[in-house]
């Protein structure tokens, strides 16, 4: 079931959404090479808890770290470790809070020193590719339309979107209903409603969309080993367009986080 928040909920989801853009804000300008991803992972955590947070990956479903952070070909759910970052490397940080019991999520891709044209190109689109995708949240739009809108935009730059993994519904649980592909044809899939929150995120391949999840049973890889990128906000359906949530206080302050059709802001002013 589609849960839709009423006001007072999503005040808190704000507070929620806040800490997770703060702390992946400091994290992605912090990141070198020669550092481990369990430091990361362990400043990611100390980061949250400090701002009266809980990190929402650390034991889901038995998960071992408090954030995902996957290298290069790696697509999601990499687990923190040993891994020393390279210069070159490109790395993906995605991490959920939880505050008060609700949940935001978030993503970003970040170059490790200095990083290919490739990957900058790459990182470029993928993260492009999020606020088409957002720019067409709004009420009685359908689900599908953000797929369509991403998937359109991606391969139109020659990159594929993967398609095992989808966004989410997030609200007082990390997964919940609609599913968010970022594919599909226009007109499909749930009506938004003003009050659903969305986990809408990108995950675009250099290659082909094809992946698979390595022994460990969580880390998803590219299938043919190219480059991948992946960026994520949690966002509200307004009533008269979008509400991004996983946002600073700065942010939130330029008033650049709602958009709506009246308005016709670009997705450049959202960020």
């Amino acid at each position: 079931m589609i849960q839709c928040k009423s006001e007072g909920e999503l005040r808190k989801m704000r507070t929620s959404g806040r800490v997770n853009a703060s702390v992946l804000a400091e994290l992605c300008g912090s990141v070198a090479p020669g550092m481990t991803t369990k430091h990361i992972d362990g400043l990611a955590e100390k980061l949250i808890r400090a701002q009266g947070g809980e990190p929402a990956f650390l034991g889901y479903h038995g998960f071992a770290g408090s954030i995902c952070l996957s290298v290069n070909e790696e697509v999601v759910h990499g687990i923190p470790g040993e891994r020393i970052l390279r210069d070159g490397d490109l790395l993906k940080l995605d991490i959920g809070s939880i505050v008060d019991g609700w949940y935001s999520d978030m993503a970003c891709t970040v170059g490790i020193g200095e990083i290919s044209v490739e990957a900058k190109a790459l990182l470029k689109a993928t993260e492009e590719a999020l606020y088409v995708g957002i720019r067409e949240v709004k009420p009685g739009a359908h689900v599908s339309d953000i797929g369509n809108a991403v998937q359109t935009f991606v391969e139109a730059r020659g990159y594929s979107v993967v398609r095992q993994l989808v966004g989410h519904g997030i609200g007082r649980n990390l997964h919940e209903e609609p599913q968010v592909p970022n594919f599909g044809k226009r007109g499909a899939g749930a009506k938004l409603k003003s009050g659903m929150v969305l986990a809408i995120e990108p995950m675009v391949n250099q290659g082909g969309w094809q992946v698979f999840t390595k022994p460990d049973h969580w880390t998803v890889v590219t299938a043919d080993g190219k480059l991948s990128a992946h960026f994520e906000h949690t966002v509200a359906i307004a009533p008269g367009g979008y509400e991004i949530l996983t946002v600073t206080g700065d942010d939130m302050a330029k008033g650049g986080w709602v958009g709506s059709t009246e308005t016709q802001r670009s997705a450049q002013a959202v960020r």
